[in-house]
């Protein structure tokens, strides 16, 4: 497979992955397991790192990407896995036994790590893959504008707005110097992101969370 099928299946992995426990959630509870209650979605959510990290691996690997671009992506990959698996597990907790300790390791840790390591993946694959024609943007502007939606709603209900503000506006700036090649589909990505992420703050004078607005 050439190395943008792989990235289709990157963006896709994250658009869907990343909101698997709204669009899951109505799957409810498995039922007790080593005496707790645990979520089809949390079970599912497993699944995430492996579709998101082994998608980018595979697109670097068929881009016969340079060594130095494969330690960034060894180190966001790390990164990402460590921040979901904090994720995941402190907030299968938290919907059980919520507190001070998972909120912690969760909403702040768990996700800056976890969204830390997914601006360092898209990093690693701008640098690899950034030179290649841009695609037909009937495909690519959809997909493009759907990753800056979910890294909205992350960095929203994430509770990460400042780190998604600064990606966003670095990415926007890498697609616009490069926006003739495929780093130039950053700038709808990022651009979308940026906008959404200002106007939330204007309009609330802050980054409320949607669940914190009654919204999820």
């Amino acid at each position: 497979m050439n190395p943008a099928r792989w990235l289709l299946a990157f963006a896709v992995g994250v658009i869907v992955g990343h909101h698997t426990g709204v669009l899951l959630e109505p799957l409810g509870n498995v039922g007790g397991i080593a005496g707790g209650e645990t979520r089809w979605a949390d079970w599912i959510d497993l699944i995430l790192p492996y579709v998101v990290v082994g998608c980018a691996g595979a697109a670097l690997a068929a881009a016969a990407t340079p060594g130095r671009v494969w330690l960034l992506f060894g180190f966001a990959a790390v990164l990402y896995t460590q921040g979901h698996g904090i994720h995941l597990a402190a907030n299968s907790i938290a919907n059980v036994a919520p507190g001070e300790p998972a909120h912690l390791w969760d909403e702040l840790i768990g996700h800056y790590l976890w969204y830390g390591g997914l601006a360092g993946l898209v990093a690693a694959l701008g640098l690899a893959l950034g030179d290649l024609p841009r695609p037909d943007w009937r495909v690519s502007l959809p997909l493009a504008l759907l990753f800056g939606f979910t890294v909205f709603t992350n960095s929203i209900e994430g509770g990460t707005a400042p780190l998604g503000l600064v990606t966003s506006g670095a990415f926007l700036v890498w697609g616009i110097y490069r926006r003739e090649r495929l780093l130039g589909l950053l700038v709808p990505t990022y651009g979308l992101a940026l906008v959404a992420l200002a106007g939330w703050g204007l309009y609330w004078l802050g980054f409320p969370q949607f669940s914190e607005l009654g919204w999820l």
